[in-house]
């Protein structure tokens, strides 16, 4: 997993793995939830990956838009 640079210092992700159809995403509680394109939209894991990479607004982005959209939650 990559690190989450985490640029507003207020974010719960601290970790990330990306696919091309899907985007794990680690939370400072440990749990890891994966969103994929079928789960969640093509759209919104473009634009997940796309905030994980630029460390910022990955967890605003989660609890606005894809919240419950997770294909698994997993430690």
């Amino acid at each position: 997993m990559d690190h989450y640079k985490n640029l507003s210092g207020d974010s719960g992700v601290i970790a990330y793995e990306l696919s091309p159809d899907a985007i794990v995403v680690q939370f400072n509680n440990g749990w890891k939830y994966e969103y994929t394109s079928h789960s969640a939209g093509a759209s919104a894991i473009a634009t997940m990956h796309r905030l994980a990479q630029a460390g910022r607004g990955l967890s605003g982005f989660i609890s606005a838009n894809v919240r419950d959209a997770y294909a698994r939650k997993f430690r």
